[in-house]
């Protein structure tokens, strides 16, 4: 019995130019690429947020998912940049309090000139400001505070602890650093706070000039 010849030859020079082309890497399409933790734990909540919806509705809504939390992180980096750089939009803090905050000093003001000059076009904003920094002068020249220009409207009510002008620092402040308006009774009340404790330190300084003759 005759058997046919086996014409195959099997060339292995050509085999081993194919396992060295990436081509032909068949086994790589069936490795999955490495994750992190975050995208694995970002594909895990998402995955379970859209079977919960998906449950809930009946039908897909995958992509309404991913909208909403596009809009929420859109939103939070508004809101980051609103806060932390409100030059972007046009906000300033210097501009919110409608006066120049270089200008707190007690000297060289002529406090009643300057108070009736913005009573004129009731300005009680700048009115209490004024008159404020005036019974600072006053203290200070009574020797009551230590006045300096570092120091903060609280540090003086330690070193002079009276209601009247305990009162009077709450009503600054508030104004000042928390843009409540500026009515013309508080402007009445503390002037009349300051008239009050000016009539204190002239009566005290009275007494010592008795004490010393």
């Amino acid at each position: 019995m005759i058997h046919p010849v086996d014409t195959l030859v099997c060339d292995t020079a050509r085999i081993a130019a194919w396992q060295q082309d990436s081509a032909f890497d068949y086994n790589r399409e069936l490795i999955e690429p490495q994750q992190t933790i975050l995208q694995w734990l970002y594909e895990v909540i998402i995955g379970f947020l859209s079977e919960v919806i998906n449950s809930a509705l009946g039908y897909d809504v995958s992509w309404v998912l991913f909208a909403v939390i596009g809009i929420l992180l859109i939103g939070v980096v508004g809101w980051l940049v609103y806060k932390f750089r409100p030059g972007i939009f046009g906000r300033g803090k210097k501009d919110s309090l409608d006066y120049e905050l270089e200008d707190d000093t007690i000297y060289g003001i002529d406090f009643e000139a300057a108070i009736s000059a913005v009573l004129e076009r009731q300005d009680y904003r700048e009115a209490v400001r004024l008159r404020y920094l005036q019974t600072l002068k006053l203290l200070t020249e009574a020797e009551k505070i230590d006045w300096q220009l570092h120091k903060t409207p609280t540090q003086y009510t330690y070193e002079f602890a009276d209601e009247a002008f305990l009162k009077m620092t709450r009503h600054f402040l508030r104004i000042r650093y928390g843009n409540f308006e500026a009515t013309p009774e508080i402007y009445e009340e503390m002037t009349a706070s300051f008239l009050n404790l000016k009539s204190q330190t002239s009566n005290l300084k009275s007494q010592a000039k008795g004490g010393d003759a």
